[in-house]
């Protein structure tokens, strides 16, 4: 079944970007970094449909994110201009994940914003991010059209 999905996804997401690059984007790059791929998939859908960003970057881990910007930082591919970044994620939390960010390239920290999205409602998650100076918003899940209009980062 998964083969039969694949194709059709990719000739989803192809003639999406298609149909963004043909109008204006708010932002050329996001990326989108949480381990739970049904939201990363309905997020994915609401920027481009919203027109939110040209190009969706999705990682599934804190770690592969961090790859994928090294990787981006040292070739000619563009880094994203917002890393929407899950809290609650295995092996290396968002909040591993910014002790991380603050160690790459100034050039990755200077062109990235990090909103944090959680489904937490907890103080000591909204106080820790924003206590930290990588994190320009912190929001809840899940992100609605009316969010992505607020976002001016």
């Amino acid at each position: 079944m998964d083969t039969l999905l694949e194709p059709s996804f990719k000739f989803i997401f192809l003639r999406s970007n298609f149909l963004i690059m043909s109008n204006s984007s708010r932002y050329p790059v996001v990326m989108l970094v949480d381990d739970n791929e049904l939201d990363n998939f309905i997020n994915k859908k609401l920027i481009e449909n919203e027109n939110f960003a040209s190009e969706v970057i999705v990682q599934i881990s804190a770690q592969s994110a961090l790859d994928e910007l090294k990787k981006r930082a040292s070739g000619s591919t563009a880094l994203p201009n917002i890393i929407f970044l899950d809290i609650m994620m295995p092996h290396m939390d968002g909040f591993g994940f910014l002790e991380e960010f603050g160690k790459l390239d100034e050039k990755i920290r200077n062109s990235c914003r990090v909103i944090m999205l959680s489904t937490s409602e907890s103080f000591k998650d909204l106080n820790k991010a924003n206590q930290n100076k990588y994190v320009s918003k912190f929001l809840n899940k899940p992100l609605n059209k009316a969010v992505l209009e607020a976002i001016n980062v």
